[in-house]
């Protein structure tokens, strides 16, 4: 009971820095254009071991849904339609390129309704999952537990091609 308690205090106040420093760092006007990162916080620093908290699925998808909601906006604008086809595409690709990660599949949305640019690409979503990440990294080797972060750079999410339970 002891060891979970510190766990969970351990967990929570990584989790605070990582963010805090993510929000610091890039300086943005809106909170909201970093909300994803809330959800991979919590991957990196309480899901771990999960596929989709390892760094291709952190990186890969929030780098490519990212992208594709910027594109979405730069070439459709922000119509009701332009959001749709935006998450479908991203779905699509974060699926068939093994590189899922639950938290990045509102940053279509989010880059569309910021109106973002490319720049957003790599002063925001880049740098801020980095900082994440970094300390997610760092913070892993210092504290409570015996896993350390990552347990695979390379490790596809998902694990399989089969998508759902009526593949298997």
């Amino acid at each position: 009971m002891k060891t979970r308690l510190l766990r969970l205090l351990w967990v929570l106040l990584g989790s605070s820095v990582a963010i805090s420093l993510a929000l610091w760092v890039t300086k943005t006007n809106s909170p909201l254009l970093l909300a994803s990162l809330g959800g991979t916080t919590l991957f990196l620093f309480a899901l771990t071991t999960a596929p989709a908290a390892q760094p291709r699925a952190v990186f890969g998808a929030h780098l490519i849904s990212s992208l594709v909601g910027i594109l979405a906006y730069q070439l459709f604008g922000d119509a009701f339609w332009v959001y749709i086809i935006a998450l479908v595409v991203t779905i699509g690709i974060l699926l068939v390129v093994r590189c899922v990660h639950p938290p990045a599949g509102a940053n279509p949305l989010i880059m569309i309704q910021a109106h973002a640019s490319f720049i957003h690409l790599g002063v925001t979503v880049l740098l801020g999952v980095t900082i994440i990440f970094l300390v997610a990294y760092i913070w892993s080797r210092l504290g409570v537990g015996v896993r350390k972060y990552p347990i695979s750079w390379t490790q596809p999410s998902p694990p399989s091609l089969n998508w759902s339970i009526w593949d298997q």
